[in-house]
């Protein structure tokens, strides 16, 4: 849409931050070009002036305004980026006004090839499956509103029931109307997808049987949880194509269970899909093979970003025993006991709670001390937020990330692809996915992380899965 005068003048008065980067704001009187969002109070009209970039602004005899810093923001301007933010947030609010894929092409304003590119670099998924996702989500919260099915499903953009009922079941395990009765019992069943590896998920959940936060007995994960504040257990048994889920320890009711519900979801991995993986490796007989007996794998999530957070600072730089031993630590000081032995994962709040020597005290270096304890902090005091990371752009969560002290590309990448679920993340410079690509190359030498990046490359744009794939076939015999 080309911005006129009026719709330029409307945006500034709003403070509308979706329209920085779109055009700058001169102020006449006080001699300073803003961002359209900037906070100062605004002048009267005639004292306004637009400029299409910073360079006109300057020679119109203008300088950047101190509170909204526009050449900053310029800095690290990216328009494709500036696109995807605020498309996807324009579906976020209304996602019955894109009837498909096509809409959001037309919408942007760029052809579809440039649009696909651009939402596969910053949201690692297509516009269609953008759009079938954040239509789900829309739906569900509809119909933990009291909503009726078929309003969430039409009020969400889905042209029909029967398309609503397949895409909500196979993003949540659930059917709408069983989502929508959550919380009349203390159980839900779950519907897992053809294919789904049960035995690989058991296994990585497993993994550590001296654990206080989980435990893996025969078909059954049973996970220390907190549900509204109240300690909980919560059991996941698998049972051929469906998982039994029920909750102990608290009385059921639909919030809780709802958020119950979530955290079965995220720990079976519900939403990561491997079937566009696998197709595009079995189109290659050389990639083919890396797939060979383990197709339906899925990367198993944390049961929220936070835990994943805990787990990949407590896991940096020592081998896999020792950061079980560790986070057990942790667990043991901070988290809430759930009964039958385990504890609900450490909130934030608990462990910003700890002094470095509670845990320099328990075999812990003073650096990690000091990454686990700060980095809590920050996230009690509301300075780091992951509640909102799931609706961000990759691109711009890996940024936000790697500024956090103690936080480098590894443990950047090993988050987004665990605690967030995006699809095409690599944490270059892990030592498995080097002796992996050895063997799976048959190199005659361990690539370090610039070839690692370089070898990777053609696994986009599912380099999460492949990821995973690799470091599961160091267990295949030679």
């Amino acid at each position: 849409m080309t911005l006129t005068h009026e719709h330029m003048m409307t945006r500034f008065y709003n403070r509308d931050r979706e329209s920085d980067g779109q055009f700058i704001t001169g102020v006449l009187t006080t001699g300073i070009y803003c961002l359209p969002s900037c906070p100062a109070r605004k002048p009267l009209p005639q004292n306004v002036r637009f400029f299409e970039t910073q360079s006109e602004a300057r020679s119109a005899g203008l300088r950047p305004c101190r509170r909204c810093k526009p050449d900053h923001f310029y800095e690290r301007y990216d328009p494709g980026l500036h696109l995807v933010e605020t498309l996807s947030a324009d579906v976020r609010r209304d996602p019955a006004r894109f009837a498909d894929a096509a809409s959001l092409v037309a919408a942007s304003g760029v052809g579809a090839t440039r649009l696909n590119a651009l939402f596969r670099e910053h949201l690692h998924l297509t516009p269609a499956a953008f759009l079938a996702r954040e239509r789900v989500d829309s739906a569900r919260a509809a119909l933990a509103d009291g909503a009726s099915v078929s309003d969430a499903a039409f009020g969400a953009g889905f042209e029909s029931l029967s398309t609503f009922h397949a895409n909500f079941r196979r993003e949540t395990g659930l059917t709408p109307g069983e989502f929508r009765a959550l919380g009349a019992t203390n159980a839900f069943t779950l519907a897992l997808p053809p294919g789904y590896r049960a035995d690989a998920m058991l296994r990585a959940h497993g993994r550590d049987p001296a654990s206080l936060l989980e435990r893996v007995h025969g078909r059954e994960l049973v996970k220390g949880i907190m549900l509204a504040g109240a300690p909980a257990r919560l059991h996941v048994t698998f049972d051929g194509d469906a998982v039994a889920c029920r909750v102990e320890g608290t009385a059921p009711d639909p919030p809780r269970m709802r958020m119950a519900h979530a955290v079965a979801a995220r720990l079976l991995n519900l939403a990561g899909d491997p079937s566009a993986f696998e197709r595009r490796m079995e189109a290659d007989p050389a990639t083919a093979r890396l797939i060979e007996g383990r197709r339906g794998l899925r990367i198993p999530r944390t049961a929220d970003a936070w835990e994943c957070l805990l787990w990949t600072i407590v896991g940096q730089q020592v081998n896999l025993t020792f950061a079980y031993a560790l986070r057990t630590v942790v667990a043991d000081l901070c988290g809430v006991p759930v009964g039958d032995g385990l504890h609900a994962h450490p909130t934030p709040e608990a462990v910003a709670g700890l002094e470095y020597g509670d845990l320099t005290a328990r075999r812990f270096s003073r650096r990690k001390a000091e990454y686990v304890i700060d980095t809590a902090r920050r996230i009690a005091a509301g300075e780091l937020r992951l509640d909102v990371a799931d609706k961000e752009p990759a691109t711009t969560l890996e940024r936000r990330l790697l500024e956090v002290r103690g936080l480098g590309p590894w443990s950047v990448r090993y988050l987004m692809m665990r605690g967030f679920g995006f699809a095409d993340c690599v944490p270059i410079g892990d030592s498995g996915v080097s002796a992996a690509l050895t063997r799976y190359l048959e190199l005659d030498h361990r690539p370090a992380a610039a070839e690692q990046e370089a070898l990777m490359r053609p696994f986009a744009p599912y380099r999460s899965l492949a990821t995973y794939h690799l470091w599961a076939s160091l267990g295949d015999p030679q």
